[in-house]
């Protein structure tokens, strides 16, 4: 196989280190020569010795000279030109390849393989921030060459996400999610939370391996698959439930603090036992408030001190769930001893045996042994018989005070307390107690209920309860929901391998592989820790929430083995690491939405310090965290982040199973084990717990993704990043138009197609904008939109020019707020143009049906004829393609937008009948605020032989059918003789159109004569007869400046003028029209008739002009039929003349010309 030689040649030896630097494609640097030949062995030379060395280059062993790509002379250097044709030298492979001559034009904007592989492989992906850091670090040093990820699937992504999952609910509320849920039902929501998770994890891999992840977690996979709108709505969402985490973490570690150890470092303490619950939520607050200060300044001085500290976190994290292993596991043959007193089967809190005891009364020493009973647990429980005298030696106990009035025997005590018996119970039987079969089923209770064990026998003769006594209460109702909502916060930090995809060595290996198994182990951890929790702990320990009934113990605590502290000490600081990596996490979450820029309101919250720290995302995270410290409790804050991070997981399992529907060529994961079914049971899951845990929380998250959505809609950046939303806005109207195409609408759903025709001036500014606003106050029908202009020219060089219009009219379109398409047509005659976009625009049953077209302004003055000879032609165009057309003369007057028309009227002059345009139009108007006000009135035109008053009675009857309110009115136009008026206008309109006729072909004569003896290389340019090169309309055509055309056109030119007109052809061309040009001509032009038939178009114009300046010269707006052109084109100046003698002496006139079909009807 043949093998690539190459030699380096550099121009300078210090060169050589910066090479790499600049850019990727070495070939293109003008300081070095790159020699590429096909040998069969790789023969690399030594840079720095030829750079000393000889002036020759050894290609296969010969001598060849060194043409240099840098020439010398005159002191300056010289580079050698790159073209085709050049002729200076044969060194143009200096700087691109022989073998690619045939592209090296192009080389600009589409680099050679070598190149692009280059750049691809020198790809880095960095962590937001971390590039501003190490650019800051590089400020005047040389570049060091970048470590390169070595971070495998264990210490990348297993250890993260196992830190990440484990958590402050394992240490402090699962062993009471197991108690009031029991074993079974708290194996069902560790199941479900799990399932949950790990679906999510096998959506996320998909993606994760979709191509190269760069850092942003789940914020980068949801907006760059979901788009833009749904990105910034569940990254932000994301963002929230991070930074709640982090506060749920720190309450976490105040309550272990606390509770657990330095219960007296308390600031706020109430005497009374119904305030301690506020005073206790006081002190988290207070504390809560200090340990986040102490954080956020920890994290703003430096990450590197957290990073540090995770190691140490996790470590304390795998110790104290091995130390519950262990503890579990020598229970089964070493009870701990933790014993629990109970009044009955009631359960009371150690905190209120002040002395130890647990009895009623303290027997005399020799009294004892008769006292003492052996219970079935095989512990000692003092009893009391009240009928028997009490001994002269006894003595009341501690918790006797807590029940009676006084601490005398005799004295009036709580009834429950006189009918049950104080006996000791093993708080940790121990794996082979049995005791599992008591905790398999739920024991779901209400607040201030108190902690019971049905087991043993009691008096129910009692009164409840009272919060005064030394009973362990339920601090909360407890539900099943309501400890999905609690404990789903436990298996959430599976993004933490995905979120550091630049540090790994295989991201794409390592995140699917490491996420899962991590998932997978703390689901077993999870799922055995119910079952020994439930195997192991009596069944009221587990619902003394804060272990009251241990004496303040940690519940989990007293399982562990060698003693209670290894979880305390544990929980604590893996509570605060957890805490530390939200409170780091959360800023960099957020500065990336920011610099994304796609929620303007969020800029400020990209920038940071010099080394791209955010400070500002910080700021923020710290007053929303802040937030969540004041509510104080761990288990009202904890289902507020399940409802986020919920709502994240839907979107990533939405956006997996969107993408494999949609079959996108870019969809090409690595990791193969998923399918659309999982990804759609993953969202269902999370759907399902988002309301299961908390309906309220529920919406108000989706309320607020919500909002978000909309707002980066209408006002955020707009983005395009290949996101799966616009395939599926792609697959619906695929699916949509080709279920139009099936067949034509139906009367009922005929709504208005609008193509509005404009006009740009010779500085691509709009002519007539007020004709997109007019479209705009039409567009009550929700109907297409599209926006035409037509650019004279050349394609191929009149390309940026057509750019440059379809932005102007897409910027007058944001203005007007115009929802629809811009189309720009390059064409050499601008009325071929207009005929092409009225034949080419939309698509299948999406195509235009309503042309709006302006009038051309002072048309007679022109003495260009092409300007109302194109708009003629486009009246035509649109009648061969049945469409309807509109035109608004005075477009100028018409109100723009924010110019609301005070109350008057809209008239409809109903002549002839065109499909019910006429009455369509004005009920679409009056839906825009601008016409609201406006009332219509209908005016119909009766003949002699026509019954007025019937006709009038019909119409309001068709109106009302139509459900349209208007006043009708019957016109009677009687016949009359043609008036001297009439006659004097029409002979007028002649000899004015025959005057113009020889006045153009005089100009155009002495155009031509004079052209036939300019120089050749003129560049002026030639204006002949008939051709359409400065036609002039709303069509949306410019004239294109002589000027700016170049010696080749100027040539171009002039062989089209010695082609088109020699001196024999125009010799021949004024012989055949000069009739009028002789005093002669003018004399018959003076004593013409006029034609009989204009006489009677006129007479008819003259006659509906004065009926309708009567009837209507004080309406708002006044609709009109639009009478058709001539079948003779040589009648078309006339037909001009008609229309202006039809609407003179109206403000606003709408000519409405019908496509042929129904638009409205009378049938529901």
């Amino acid at each position: 196989m043949a093998s690539v030689r190459f030699t380096v040649t550099p121009t300078k030896a210090e060169d050589l280190p910066g090479l790499s630097d600049t850019s990727p494609d070495i070939s293109s640097r003008s300081g070095a020569r790159v020699r590429f030949g096909s040998r069969e062995s790789v023969n690399r030379s030594d840079p720095l010795s030829e750079a000393s060395g000889g002036p020759a280059t050894t290609v296969g062993g010969a001598e060849t000279p060194d043409h240099s790509s840098v020439e010398q002379g005159d002191g300056h250097s010289k580079i050698s030109s790159v073209y085709i044709n050049n002729t200076h030298g044969g060194d143009d492979d200096d700087f691109y390849d022989r073998n690619l001559a045939l592209f090296e034009e192009e080389m600009d904007t589409r680099p050679k393989v070598s190149s692009l592989l280059n750049r691809l492989a020198n790809y880095t992906n960095l962590t937001q921030g971390a590039r501003e850091h190490e650019e800051a670090e590089n400020i005047g040093d040389k570049k060091k060459a970048g470590k390169s990820p070595q971070m495998g699937t264990f210490m990348g992504v297993y250890l993260p996400c196992l830190q990440n999952i484990f958590g402050v609910i394992l240490f402090l509320r699962l062993t009471w999610v197991v108690g009031s849920a029991g074993v079974l039902q708290g194996l069902c929501i560790v199941f479900i939370c799990c399932c949950c998770t790990l679906l999510t994890a096998i959506s996320m891999s998909a993606i994760a391996t979709n191509g190269v992840v760069p850092a942003g977690g789940a914020y980068f996979m949801i907006s760059r698959s979901l788009g833009p709108e749904f990105g910034g709505a569940v990254g932000l969402c994301f963002y929230l439930g991070t930074t709640f985490a982090g506060a749920m973490y720190i309450l976490g570690a105040v309550e272990i603090l606390l509770m657990y150890i330095a219960p007296k470092a308390a600031i706020f303490e109430s005497k009374h036992p119904d305030g301690e619950g506020a005073a206790m939520l006081n002190n988290m607050r207070v504390y809560g408030s200090v340990c986040l200060l102490l954080m956020s300044l920890l994290v703003f001085v430096g990450v590197k001190y957290v990073n540090k500290l995770a190691s140490i976190f996790l470590a304390c994290v795998i110790v104290s769930i091995v130390s519950i292993y262990i503890g579990a596991l020598v229970s089964a043959f070493k009870p701990p001893g933790v014993s629990v007193c109970m009044l009955g089967n009631r359960t009371i809190s150690g905190h209120q045996l002040d002395d130890d005891q647990c009895s009623k009364t303290i027997p005399p020493p020799e009294e004892a042994d008769n006292n003492f009973t052996v219970t079935e647990n095989a512990t000692m429980s003092p009893t009391f018989d009240p009928s028997l005298p009490p001994p002269q030696l006894e003595k009341t106990t501690y918790i006797w005070k807590q029940f009676c009035q006084a601490p005398e025997v005799n004295a009036s005590c709580d009834e429950y307390f006189l009918s049950n018996n104080f006996s000791k119970i093993e708080a940790i039987p121990g794996l082979a107690s049995g005791i599992l079969s008591e905790n398999l089923w739920s024991s779901y209770l209400s607040r201030g209920d108190v902690v019971e064990k049905g087991s043993l026998s009691s008096s129910r003769d009692a009164q409840p309860a009272s919060t005064r006594q030394p009973y362990v209460f339920a601090d909360i109702s407890t539900s099943f929901t309501l400890l999905v909502g609690i404990f789903f916060p436990s298996v959430t930090g599976i993004m933490a391998g995905s979120n550091r995809s630049g540090d790994l060595k295989d991201a794409q290996r390592s995140i699917p592989i490491g996420t899962i198994l991590a998932i997978i182990t703390t689901s077993i951890v999870y799922l055995t820790s119910v079952v020994l929790f439930g195997a192991c702990i009596d069944g009221v320990v587990l619902r003394d929430k804060f272990g009251d009934s241990v004496r303040g113990q940690l519940v989990v605590g007293t399982l562990a083995w060698p003693s209670p502290w290894v979880i305390v000490i544990g929980s604590f600081f893996s509570t605060c690491g957890a805490g530390l990596q939200s409170l780091t996490g959360a800023p960099r979450l957020l500065q990336a939405i920011a610099k994304d820029n796609i929620i303007p309101f969020l800029r400020v919250f990209g920038h940071g310090k010099a080394n791209g720290e955010p400070t500002w995302a910080l700021l923020l995270t710290a007053f929303i965290a802040e937030l969540g410290i004041l509510i104080a409790s761990l288990d009202l804050v904890a289902p507020i982040l399940t409802m986020f991070f919920l709502m994240c997981y839907l979107f990533v399992n939405l956006a997996c199973g969107l993408q494999t529907l949609l079959r996108s060529p870019n969809w090409r994961p690595r990791f193969s084990y998923y399918h659309w079914t999982l990804s759609f049971l993953g969202m269902t899951i999370c759907l399902a717990l988002m309301f299961i845990s908390s309906w309220y929380y529920a919406i108000a998250a989706m309320v607020i993704a919500g909002m978000i959505y909309k707002y980066i809609e209408y006002h955020g950046a707009e983005k395009e990043w290949g996101d799966g939303i616009r395939g599926l806005s792609l697959s619906a109207a695929r699916y949509a138009l080709l279920r139009l195409e099936e067949g034509p609408p139906h009367t009922k759903n005929w709504r208005p197609q609008v193509l509005v025709l404009l006009k740009l001036d010779e500085d691509a500014h709009v002519k007539s904008p007020r004709l997109l606003t007019f479209a705009s106050q039409l567009k009550a029908g929700k109907g297409l939109t599209i926006v035409g202009t037509v650019v004279s020219g050349n394609f191929l060089q009149s390309y940026g020019e057509a750019l440059a219009a379809e932005q102007t009219l897409k910027h007058l379109m944001d203005k007007e707020r115009v929802k629809g398409f811009c189309q720009c047509i390059v064409a050499q005659k601008p009325r071929e143009g207009i005929s092409h976009m009225i034949q080419s625009s939309g698509l299948g049953g999406m195509k235009p049906n309503t042309v709006v077209m302006g009038w051309p302004h002072a048309w007679r003055q022109s003495e260009d004829p092409q300007a109302w000879k194109t708009f003629i032609n486009t009246v035509r165009v649109t009648t061969a393609a049945h469409l309807a057309l509109l035109v608004p003369k005075n477009i100028s007057l018409f109100p723009s937008n924010s110019e609301p028309c005070a109350e008057g009227y809209i008239d409809i002059w109903w002549i002839v009948h065109d499909g019910g345009m006429l009455m369509l139009l004005p009920f679409l108007l009056r839906q825009h605020k601008v016409w609201r006000k406006c009332g219509l009135r209908i005016f119909t035109v009766a003949q002699m032989e026509d019954n007025s008053i019937q006709m009038k009675k019909d119409l309001a009857t068709f109106l009302y059918h139509l459900r349209i309110e208007a006043e009708v009115e019957v016109v009677e136009m009687h016949d009359s003789d043609i008036s001297a008026y009439t006659y004097e206008r029409t002979l007028m309109m002649e000899q004015r159109s025959q005057m113009l006729r020889q006045m153009r072909l005089s100009k155009s004569d002495r155009e031509k004569e004079a052209q036939l003896v300019k120089d050749r290389n003129s560049m002026l340019r030639l204006t002949s007869i008939g051709s359409d090169e400065d036609d002039d309309t709303d069509g949306g055509e410019r004239e294109r400046a002589s000027s700016a055309a170049g010696p080749g056109d100027s040539a171009e030119h002039h062989r089209r003028v010695q082609m088109t007109w020699t001196k024999e052809k125009s010799s021949q061309y004024r012989a055949m029209h000069s009739g009028c040009s002789t005093p002669e001509g003018f004399r018959d032009m003076l004593s013409m008739r006029p034609d009989h038939s204009n006489v009677r178009r006129m007479h008819t114009a003259v006659k509906l002009n004065e009926v309708i300046v009567n009837k209507s010269h004080d309406a708002r707006l006044v609709l009109l039929n639009m009478p058709g052109p001539p079948r003779n084109t040589e009648g078309d100046e006339n037909y001009m003349e008609f229309l202006e003698v039809l609407t003179e002496g109206l403000e606003r006139v709408l000519l409405v010309r019908g496509g042929g079909s129904e638009v409205i009807t009378i049938y529901s």
